[in-house]
């Protein structure tokens, strides 16, 4: 029996094992569909995407051991690899039974082969051999790979711990979506993230080597979500992760008992405390099972209201929020509250928005406080009655008719241009009447002590302002915005991501 007859649909539960024998000098496959699937060195790979490549192959078993010999059967959608030792072919199948792999969000099956090797003559896939060489001989070179041929799968140097950093990060990435993600090829031990670089990273650690090395080939460049948040994964130099606080910027998995500490917001970037569940359409199907199945993370947030806390309520106005809020999003109304004038809602246009400035500015300063920003209970801001005092009244404003919207246009520039808060400010609509000097003076004579300062080449419209601080920063944008610089143009205030 060839191996075109063996892929019935009706079997794809059922445990069918594959031989191989040379016949002339060619490899044909027989099926034996009731042979015990004792451990072989050898492994069957099928339901592979139709134009898989040898490396796309090799990557699901290289985490395991070397790979002696490699058959690739594209027509067939399969392939037949011999690990160099048992002992990696038991481990990669034992592993993969618990952890179903993909190549391309398709669930790739695999299984023990009757047969104890592989006989290939020479000019049995020659490609695949001439990949299988060169992947072998880089890992073994860059150290993923025992160098003494049977091997157990893992060098001695290579780390459990992941080092990832996410691009393009429109869209909460938090602690435990990270954990939800990367405990589908393992268990995750500990979770360290910060920000360096203006980048959102994490430390994770795994409890096995093998787990690391399989989630990183399988998510690195990989989106959380549809079109953004994409993954960059590299091996930590470090061996193992020191936890010292179990909080939303680090987690030890293995102690409940660790305090949570205070955290140091200048060393962390903002969280989203709840999540979206967008669609995951780039994530494997490991991860879920289909690739438009969005993570089982909170329900999707409809309200676009936020809550601001710890405000210093000496210097706090609706107007003030509504210039900072609005660098990521239009605002529609700001009310501080009678009784509690440290806290304030804040109403975004939409839920996006909602959560770009959330994600933003949650542990930012502000007037010497460092303000939390959390999504609201409340549908909508409502404006105060007919009775309410004046106090009351002044306390809330609507903002749904302002020109200094950013993003009422379609396809504007501004929504290329959203970074969190940074010490470097980007001014634009500056007319050619203004010098350097002019501006220079104007932020200084606010109180607020330029750094550096820099015309861009190709756009004298256009300055970078480096001030002090991030929270000086923060200040002389609410400030300065729309300030007027001549008859009839007002300076634009936004952070840059780059630096002087």
């Amino acid at each position: 029996m060839d191996g075109s007859s063996y892929l019935n649909p009706s079997h794809h539960n059922l445990p069918v094992c594959f031989g191989l024998s040379a016949v002339d000098g060619t490899d044909r496959l027989c099926v034996s569909e009731r042979a015990q699937c004792i451990p072989s060195r050898v492994l069957h790979l099928r339901q592979l995407p139709p134009d898989v490549s040898e490396q796309e192959v090799l990557s699901l078993a290289l985490p395991f051991g070397r790979v002696s010999k490699l058959i690739t059967l594209k027509t067939k959608n399969q392939a037949f690899l011999e690990m160099a030792s048992e002992e990696a072919a038991v481990t990669m199948v034992n592993y993969y039974t618990s952890a179903t792999p993909s190549i391309r969000s398709q669930p790739v099956y695999i299984q023990y082969s009757t047969h104890r090797e592989l006989k290939t003559d020479n000019m049995t896939s020659q490609r695949a051999q001439a990949a299988l060489q060169a992947i072998n001989a880089g890992a073994v070179h860059s150290g993923n790979m025992t160098s003494g041929g049977e091997g157990r799968g893992i060098a001695p140097g290579q780390s459990p711990v992941l080092r990832i950093i996410v691009e393009n990060l429109f869209y909460p990435v938090t602690l435990e979506v990270l954990q939800q993600i990367f405990s589908k090829f393992g268990s995750v031990l500990k979770i360290i993230t910060f920000t360096r670089n203006n980048q959102f990273q994490a430390l994770l650690q795994f409890s096995d080597t093998v787990h690391a090395q399989h989630a990183k080939a399988t998510l690195d460049g990989q989106n959380i979500y549809n079109g953004c948040c994409t993954l960059r994964i590299d091996f930590s130099k470090l061996s193992a992760l020191n936890v010292k606080y179990n909080n939303d910027k680090s987690r030890d998995f293995t102690r409940a008992d660790l305090p949570s500490g205070e955290l140091d917001h200048s060393a962390f970037p903002p969280t989203f405390h709840q999540h979206t569940g967008l669609s995951m359409a780039a994530v494997p199907g490991s991860l879920v099972s289909h690739p438009r199945v969005s993570l089982q993370m909170a329900p999707p947030v409809v309200h676009s209201v936020l809550l601001v806390s710890n405000l210093n309520p000496e210097s706090v106005t609706p107007h003030c929020l509504f210039i900072l809020f609005g660098v990521y999003g239009d605002v529609q109304r700001v009310k501080i509250l009678f009784n509690k004038k440290e806290n304030a809602l804040v109403q975004m246009s939409d839920a996006t928005q909602a959560q770009l400035a959330m994600s933003h500015l949650n542990g930012q300063r502000l007037h010497g406080n460092v303000i939390r920003v959390t999504l609201s209970k409340h549908p909508v801001v409502q404006l105060p009655r007919g009775g309410a005092g004046q106090e009351e009244q002044a306390l809330t404003r609507d903002f749904s008719g302002s020109a200094l919207h950013r993003f009422k246009k379609p396809g504007s520039k501004n929504f290329n241009n959203i970074f969190p808060p940074s010490a470097t400010l980007h001014l634009s609509n500056i007319p050619s009447s203004v010098s350097e000097e002019a501006l220079k003076d104007l932020f200084s004579s606010n109180g607020f002590a330029v750094k550096a300062f820099k015309f861009f080449q190709k756009d004298r419209k256009m300055a970078l302002m480096q001030l002090a601080s991030v929270e000086e920063a923060i200040e002389a944008l609410i400030i300065l915005h729309d300030h007027q610089l001549d008859h009839n143009q007002h300076l634009r205030v936004s952070f840059s991501k780059s630096t002087i």
